[in-house]
């Protein structure tokens, strides 16, 4: 589906124009088209490959869909695979993507399986006419801008998803949600790598534009490309990060389990403990042999009663002491 068709000249916008007058002003000293595309039909696709020249690899690559990041060069042309990444209302993850074909007169942006627009980004390039006269790189450049900083609101999310999980490893008295904790880390720990999958290899991209044998649509725009090199940096090191504080604490969560186990039974252990004196004396006493002297005293029955509290209350009180009751 096309949702816009629009020619730029000299950092300025002259207004959007109809697929047939693509040829007419791409032909125009310092003028560019920019279309934009959404779920294109194989048709919409085969005009815009007749009509920009567009390399039979990249095109299919569109069509095929499910292409991980990069940026590939066809000769005077760039054709870059970026995916968009928005969170949903249950917390998973929506993956889209968004191919960009980038060439001296033209950008065409085709984006796929996402919910989000590129007005924003749209609006951002017209509102900057010096940058927008460095033609459709800025384009490219404003694009991956926009896809690379959504990465980061992402990632704050799950980084507070994960430190309200850390708080619940500390709080929880219960081994059920002990448990619980443990599968929504686990979970946690899986989106991370998936999300690590769809980012990563796009730093690969970037950084063919940033140094080394630039490609001359971009020679202009190094500097620009070297900082969205830099976030994407940032983004996959903190992934990285994220995901060994995951492993931490689903060992923290774990060690807390354990502990919790070793406390239940140790106070469980306790009980018998306390009896385990006056079961001992009873013992003694209940073997009724002839000679025990104590059988015959007038105060030997409350003397051994007596004994048995006072051992009872002070095994008791220690063991209160110690915290095992």
């Amino acid at each position: 589906m096309l949702i816009a068709c629009v020619a730029y000249q000299d950092g300025r916008k002259l207004g959007g124009i109809t697929v047939e007058q693509i040829s007419d002003y791409a032909q125009k000293p310092e003028c560019f088209v920019w279309v934009a595309l959404k779920d294109p039909e194989a048709s919409e696709m085969e005009a815009m490959k007749d009509e920009f020249g567009l390399h039979e690899l990249a095109v299919e690559d569109v069509r095929a869909h499910h292409q991980w990041p990069k940026i590939e060069e066809y000769g005077e042309s760039l054709f870059a695979v970026m995916h968009t990444v928005e969170l949903q209302s249950d917390g998973s993850l929506l993956f889209g993507e968004v191919d960009v074909f980038v060439g001296e007169n033209y950008v065409l942006s085709v984006r796929m399986r996402t919910l989000r627009d590129f007005k924003k980004v749209r609006e951002r390039c017209e509102n900057e006419p010096p940058l927008l006269r460095q033609g459709s790189a800025f384009v490219l450049y404003a694009l991956m801008d926009e896809i690379v900083d959504s990465y980061f609101t992402v990632l704050e999310s799950i980084t507070a998803e994960l430190e309200e999980l850390e708080d619940r490893i500390f709080k929880t008295q219960e081994h059920n949600d002990a448990r619980e904790i443990v599968e929504e880390l686990y979970r946690l720990k899986r989106r991370l790598v998936v999300l690590r999958h769809h980012i990563g290899p796009l730093l690969e991209g970037v950084g063919k534009l940033t140094g080394g044998r630039v490609p001359r649509i971009c020679q202009g725009m190094t500097a620009y490309f070297k900082d969205v090199y830099f976030h994407l940096e940032r983004i996959v090191s903190a992934i990285e990060g994220r995901r060994e504080m995951v492993i931490t604490a689903v060992q923290v969560n774990l060690g807390m389990i354990a502990l919790a186990e070793t406390e239940i039974t140790k106070r469980l252990g306790t009980y018998p403990a306390l009896l385990a004196v006056p079961t001992m004396i009873a013992g003694i006493y209940g073997m009724n042999f002839e000679h025990m002297p104590e059988l015959h005293s007038q105060y030997g029955f409350p003397t051994v009663i007596a004994a048995i509290i006072a051992i009872f209350t002070l095994l008791f009180r220690w063991f209160r002491k110690v915290k095992w009751i």
